[in-house]
């Protein structure tokens, strides 16, 4: 199956396109993940962060936080004296994040905060681990959130990135993009009552996206060493791990 011609906005506009649909799905989004992958998004993000390698007491940030499903996991990680610092350019979806925070408890230690990906407010190597999960597929600059990415984390610390990548084999290939190009976004629609077009843009940001050696090559550019990932579910996830 041919994907259909582009529906990405122009990189002059792609932030503000970004941040509007995402606004106007933050409350249905959790339940379209699980709907639309089948359960497995759980499976993904607690693969990503058990990468981290993070232990009780650490700092580190998930970057493109969302609703928070990493800062929480990582929360168990750090423990009590630990902090997750949650970041994420949308506020919409910051604050389903937040209540998810607060009613598990874990206000004392995640902090939801506005960031933007290409230009973070944090001091250079004050993180010991950092996530980003589905998030950085949105960005307009990639290799200027990977440099980003690098700056803040202390020398030898992982940063771990969960993104949709190209499925391993040509059926797979074909199967995948029938149901992302058809199924999904006509039930991630339905779900959401959605008229800004998010799901029709999630396929085409998806297929835009670099596959998983040049999103590797990309890292090591920006600075990254032992780079490697890890494909799940044949290829339509990967888990991209650097160190600092």
């Amino acid at each position: 199956m041919s994907p259909p011609s582009s529906v990405l906005p122009a990189p002059a506009e792609k932030e503000r396109a970004v941040q509007r649909m995402f606004s106007a799905i933050a409350r249905w989004y959790d339940l379209n993940n699980t709907v639309l992958s089948f359960g497995l998004h759980h499976r993904w993000k607690r693969e990503a962060v058990a990468r981290t390698q993070a232990r009780d007491g650490q700092t580190v940030l998930d970057l493109c936080s969302g609703t928070c499903d990493l800062a929480l996991l990582l929360g168990e990680r750090v423990g009590p004296t630990g902090r997750v610092i949650a970041c994420d350019l949308n506020a919409e979806m910051l604050a389903v994040g937040r209540s998810k925070v607060e009613q598990r408890g874990r206000a004392d230690r995640i902090s939801c905060v506005l960031g933007n990906a290409e230009a973070l407010q944090f001091h250079d190597a004050s993180f010991d681990a950092l996530t980003v999960a589905f998030g950085i597929r949105n960005v307009t600059n990639i290799p200027k959130a990977l440099a980003e990415m690098s700056r803040v984390l202390k020398p030898g610390a992982r940063a771990v990135c969960l993104e949709f990548s190209r499925p391993t084999t040509a059926i797979l290939r074909k199967v995948y993009d029938s149901y992302s190009f058809s199924l999904l976004p006509k039930i991630g629609t339905w779900i959401a009552r959605d008229r800004t077009g998010v799901y029709q843009y999630l396929p085409d940001s998806i297929r835009h996206f670099p596959p998983q050696e040049e999103f590797a090559r990309m890292w090591r550019e920006a600075g990254f060493s032992r780079v490697e990932y890890v494909n799940y579910s044949g290829g339509i996830v990967a888990i991209h791990v650097g160190v600092k």
